[in-house]
């Protein structure tokens, strides 16, 4: 029996090198996209897929070109496609909107038409955002709570989410979209709030710095690990029929409690260290998203273990041990 072949977009970012580990554990052939500059700078880009390179298959296209996608999913003729790629860093999504758009609408766009086009049996997996939410009108969010996103990057999610059920309800295309809440790790971005935290206190606690600047303390936020929500989209592409699901924790924690924890972690005094900037809060802030995940757990008997502490060792260990060995760098 052939190998199930899966198409990752994103595969060299913290979601998609999860996933492609676990779609080998599971026996899939795995590809992925990559953009030219990647395969150029492949210590820095790729770090986080070097110990699978060998077993997976790499493409060189952009999302925001249309026969690029087109010619991939020619080639590949995937069973299952995971889009992952996206601009995701909400706070550059306010300084560039335009790229924002353009990245993460088009791309979505281009990708389902070539998948409609080429092989409209295959079962597509949208990565949509609890960003989308934004200004929640009741808490927690589950599958029916209206959106109401307060950043480029939460608006086009929606334009992505929107894009995705048309392409089920218009052209009967098997699209699932999963509304993940954040999911954090070693392999998160040093840019994004709970890896500028847990580095920031590695270095605090090894020397090399003294000082931590952060935005809004009090925003809170549905805190989970990535390792463990790519099982949830895997499952909802194994699902009977398309649909979409809210995937989370359940449980809220503010920015001022992880930033908190993390210090405690390494015998360090919060207070001491942490300083509040107001250049790093958003236009528009989004105060509260905690996940409603019943239907996850229902349907794809997907339920998450992992705890906000277990989180949180996991990535200071790692960030610790990292600004040790690599002294300054990072």
């Amino acid at each position: 029996m052939a190998k199930k072949k899966a198409l990752i977009t994103g595969i060299t970012g913290q979601d998609g090198s999860y996933l492609a580990e676990y779609l080998l554990e599971l026996g899939y052939e795995v590809h992925g996209i990559v953009r030219r500059v990647a395969l150029e700078d492949q210590q820095h880009r790729l770090w986080r897929i070097r110990d699978i390179q060998e077993r997976i298959k790499l493409h060189c296209g952009s999302l925001e070109s249309y026969p690029s996608m087109h010619r991939i999913i020619n080639e590949v003729q995937p069973d299952e496609c995971y889009h992952l790629a996206a601009q995701s860093f909400v706070s550059y999504s306010f300084e560039d909107e335009f790229s924002t758009f353009n990245a993460n609408i088009n791309g979505t766009h281009y990708l389902l038409s070539s998948i409609k086009n080429v092989c409209p049996d295959c079962r597509t997996y949208f990565a949509a955002s609890s960003e989308m939410f934004g200004k929640a009108a009741e808490v927690p969010q589950n599958e029916l709570t209206r959106f109401h996103p307060r950043s480029a990057y939460g608006i086009s999610k929606v334009a992505g989410y929107d894009l995705a059920r048309n392409y089920r309800e218009a052209y009967g295309m098997f699209t699932s979209s999963g509304i993940l809440f954040n999911h954090e790790s070693p392999r998160r971005g040093f840019e994004f709030v709970t890896r500028k935290i847990t580095s920031g206190a590695a270095r605090i606690k090894l020397g090399l710095a003294d000082k931590l600047y952060l935005g809004n303390l009090e925003a809170k936020r549905d805190w989970g690990h990535a390792a463990e929500y790519i099982k949830a989209m895997h499952a909802m592409l194994q699902y009977k029929e398309p649909t979409d699901f809210v995937i989370g924790t359940g449980r809220t924690h503010s920015v001022k409690e992880f930033a908190q924890t993390a210090f405690e972690m390494l015998d360090l005094n919060f207070e001491d260290h942490v300083k509040m900037d107001k250049d790093f809060f958003r236009p528009a802030e989004v105060d509260l998203l905690v996940a409603d995940c019943s239907k996850a757990k229902k349907l794809l008997k997907w339920d998450y273990k992992i705890t906000f502490n277990e989180l949180i060792e996991d990535m200071v260990k790692h960030d610790y041990e990292y600004f040790k060995e690599n002294r300054g760098r990072g």
